[in-house]
């Protein structure tokens, strides 16, 4: 006869919940010490969250300096946590005066006007 055992369905799954919460916890961790990085850098720093849909959300990083850089995370409330324990300013839109604050230069340009007039392919 075989040796039978009764598992705790219950038991696993919160164990499973658990683990999965903490390697959530880690992953913004991870990105906010990114974000941190990236202000430390460039002087300071502002993001704007994007909503992605089901790929996630977009992190839009502006340095003081102009610099600029992006993070992708997995959910929209992750990419939100990251940002405020990183503690840099969040701002609801990518408006017009925070837009301001991104300096392009001649690579940007080009890769910009290559889509439309011929410049260097954007692939």
């Amino acid at each position: 006869m075989a040796d039978t055992q009764q598992v705790d369905t219950e038991q696993g799954d919160s164990k499973a919940a658990g683990w999965a919460h903490r390697w959530a916890e880690h992953r913004v961790t991870r990105m906010a010490g990114r974000i941190d990085t990236f202000a430390k850098a460039h002087g300071g720093a502002e993001a704007q969250v994007a909503y992605l849909g089901e790929r996630g959300a977009r992190i839009v990083l502006v340095g003081e300096d102009g610099a600029w850089g992006d993070l992708v995370a997995r959910s929209y409330e992750a990419a939100r946590k990251a940002v405020e324990k990183s503690g840099i300013t969040v701002h609801e839109d990518f408006d017009g005066e925070f837009a301001a604050k991104v300096a392009t230069g001649r690579y940007e340009w080009s890769r910009m006007a290559g889509i439309q007039v011929g410049g260097p392919s954007n692939t």
